[in-house]
């Protein structure tokens, strides 16, 4: 399969990948150490330079994609170092690796998968994937955080987009975001003045975490699956 379009170079290999949606970094250095990566038709090596005359080619795959819904449980680190467990250690093995983070004091749903290409479509920062959160404050939750968060915030983090927002009670609230930067949640509700207990992602885009318990997996339905290739 010819990979070839504009992009900026010289740029390393496992990011031309991923930003073609062909692979995850992750996927993509397997794949070259598996030596089906190839460059000007020569075999590729990690963490080689992508110049624009370049021809990179990926030799075709037969292997079965997975796609599953995964219970993140609090207290297990989506990414880690050392070790120190977490979600991608004790997948690797699988060849299976989660789409996005969740941080580790964080639960709820992953997408775990080998498809390399829906990554960059799911994290997308035009926001085609929205993702839901069930949260609960220690503090007593004000009306007026809904069109708060509906107006977009400036916090340390820069400016966040409109999110929406629903109080459920006077200390939980279900928050949409339509954008993920890292601890975007705790930061929103921390510069308001609250105190996170227990923060739950349990959709992201048309994938529900349903009925699924810390530490689960199911596998995603077909119409599901078709809902994040779009």
């Amino acid at each position: 399969m010819l990979v070839y379009d504009y992009m900026e170079y010289p740029i390393r290999i496992n990011k031309y990948l991923r930003d073609k949606g062909l692979a995850s970094r992750r996927e993509s250095d397997l794949l070259i150490r598996d030596k089906k990566i190839l460059v000007n038709g020569k075999v590729a090596q990690l963490g080689m330079l992508i110049n624009k005359e370049d021809r990179v080619d990926i030799k075709e795959s037969n292997k079965k994609l997975i796609y599953l819904a995964y219970y993140k449980p609090r207290g297990l680190a989506t990414q880690s170092i050392g070790d120190e467990p977490s979600v991608i250690k004790n997948w690797e093995s699988k060849r299976i690796f989660p789409i996005g983070r969740l941080d580790k004091e964080s639960e709820g749903l992953l997408i775990l998968t080998n498809d390399g290409r829906i990554t960059s479509k799911i994290l997308n920062i035009k926001g085609i994937f929205e993702k839901e959160y069930l949260v609960e404050v220690r503090e007593k939750l004000a009306n007026n955080i809904v069109e708060i968060f509906k107006k977009g915030m400036s916090t340390e983090i820069g400016n966040l987009l409109p999110a929406q927002a629903k109080i459920l009670n006077t200390r939980q609230i279900k928050i949409i975001l339509h954008e993920g930067k890292k601890h975007q949640i705790r930061i929103m509700l921390g510069e308001l003045g609250y105190t996170i207990l227990s923060l739950k992602r349990i959709r992201i885009g048309g994938i529900n975490i349903g009925k699924l318990k810390p530490g689960e997996t199911r596998n995603l339905t077909k119409a599901e699956v078709d809902s994040i290739k779009i």
